[in-house]
């Protein structure tokens, strides 16, 4: 097999924040364990050069591709920049469900995309496409959200009519899917509005 060490990268890379095992990548490659713990090890060797900014690390027989933490002081600046003007998948979901289901609050936001939505929401705030519209009666008084004029702008819409159908048969679990279409049309004006 050519290229057995980039393919093995790869995979790395692909592997994210979950990471991969030798055994896996063994089956995966098709090779033996013992050859997948050779080219780790050049792998490895490779990446020690000053001239490379990552390393793989180690934990728990579990194997990631990492940034080298002497560079630590630059990922910071990256963190702290001002956001590029492409939102985040979770921006988009979070303005989809806003867009969909207003007024709707935080926690509900949260409730529907299974994780936290503080940053996504601040983000949409930030940019005005969505806006603060009320109060919800009950305990606490939640803040609701709903999308502004400035949605309406950006898509070119008169009303909140004109979005995309939802199917009959929306499930609000599999929202992330139906709102599909929302993101494509979102992208191609995000590129569009970039160039």
């Amino acid at each position: 097999m050519k290229n057995v060490k980039a393919i093995l990268e790869g995979l790395l890379f692909a592997s994210g924040d979950e990471g991969i095992t030798i055994k896996e990548l063994a089956k995966i490659m098709q090779i033996s364990e013992k050859a997948v713990e050779h080219l780790i090890e050049e792998l490895k060797y490779d990446y020690e050069h000053a001239s490379r900014g990552i390393m793989i690390m180690e934990s728990h027989h579990v194997y990631h591709l990492t940034t080298k933490p002497e560079h630590s002081e630059y990922y910071k600046r990256l963190v702290e920049a001002p956001q590029s003007s492409r939102m985040s998948q979770a921006a988009l979901e979070t303005l989809a469900i806003i867009a969909y289901r207003q007024p709707i609050t935080r926690s509900e936001i949260d409730e529907i995309r299974g994780v936290k939505s503080d940053r996504p929401v601040q983000t949409l705030l930030a940019r005005s496409l969505i806006e603060e519209v009320g109060r919800k009666e009950g305990i606490g008084r939640p803040t609701l959200f709903g999308t502004s004029k400035d949605f309406l702008t950006y898509f070119g819409l008169t009303s909140l009519e004109e979005l995309p159908p939802l199917p009959d048969n929306f499930d609000p679990e599999e929202f992330e899917d139906e709102a599909d279409l929302f993101f494509d049309r979102f992208n191609d004006l995000e590129e569009a509005n970039n160039n």
